[in-house]
């Protein structure tokens, strides 16, 4: 059986109170309860204080430049499709510097799970503004206030068919957890957007903030279905006073895996190279 205590316990660079340490007991426990056991996970991640969080697991990782944790993601999803692969990222570093391959892999429709510790705000780099950043909110570079239009993930996403479109809340562990265990579960590219107070740099979203708006869709009893892709988009609208949390879009359909009939005799990396058929392959090209 696994256990929580198979991932390990490390010491972390956070900042005392930062709601990163929730997402990864989230996860922790999500892998655990799933019975997924460390060898056979494998988290990806970019550059941020939330793309640290795959160092305090003990599992497989990789960690590589800034908006980048979704291509080694899918390339180690194809060499190994029996993996449960997650790619962990902040705002700023999945929706700014890898806002590319954020788009073109909702598109793809691998089977991977994105996390993203949304603070709205640069942590790593001290505090500046993010894609998700909210109107008016200074900062030391935006010392007048932001005035950029803040980028809409959840919208985004329903809009270009994500599979699987959900947002937590850092303060609500036990709901972040079902909705992460949800998303591994789910056979697509999958979505966490993660409400994640930043304690040191965003004065404005914090725990008490987030904590009078924020509600579960699937307590409000209005028999909401995520299947109904324009209420999803209605719903992923709603923010200021209320603040919905939960499974906001579901699509079931063919992954980026299911179309490559080479993955159909089994994983890349347990079939034996066949040096005969590269000569012939490099021979059609000379």
């Amino acid at each position: 059986m696994v256990s929580v205590d198979d991932y390990g316990e490390f010491e972390t660079e956070w900042c005392p109170g930062c709601g990163n340490f929730m997402i990864l007991k989230a996860l922790k426990r999500a892998l655990a309860e799933l019975g997924r056991s460390p060898d056979e996970v494998l988290l990806t991640s970019g550059i941020g204080q939330s793309s640290k969080l795959p160092h305090y697991l003990k599992c497989n990782l990789f960690n590589g430049l800034h908006g980048r944790s979704l291509p080694p993601a899918i390339g180690a999803k194809v060499a190994n499709h029996e993996l449960t692969v997650l790619a962990v990222t902040g705002d700023g570093d999945c929706y700014g510097e890898g806002g590319n391959h954020f788009l073109h892999n909702v598109r793809r429709n691998p089977n991977i799970t994105l996390i993203v510790h949304d603070n709205q705000i640069y942590g790593l780099t001290k505090g500046q503004a993010s894609p998700t950043s909210e109107p008016g909110m200074k900062t030391k570079v935006q010392t007048h206030g932001v005035f950029n239009t803040p980028l809409n993930p959840l919208s985004l996403a329903i809009s270009l068919d994500c599979s699987f479109v959900s947002r937590g809340f850092a303060g609500d562990v036990s709901h972040l957890t079902e909705l992460i265990k949800k998303a591994i579960q789910h056979k697509g590219f999958s979505l966490v957007d993660v409400l994640q107070p930043c304690v040191s740099f965003n004065k404005l979203n914090t725990f008490s903030w987030y904590s009078e708006r924020v509600y579960r869709m699937e307590e409000e009893g209005d028999g909401y279905d995520p299947g109904d892709r324009v209420k999803a988009f209605e719903r992923s609208l709603e923010w200021g006073e209320r603040i919905p949390l939960g499974v906001f879009y579901v699509n079931e359909k063919p992954t980026f895996e299911d179309h490559l009939d080479v993955l159909r005799s089994g994983p890349l990396v347990s079939n034996k190279a066949d040096p005969k058929k590269v000569d012939e392959l490099l021979d059609r090209f000379i």
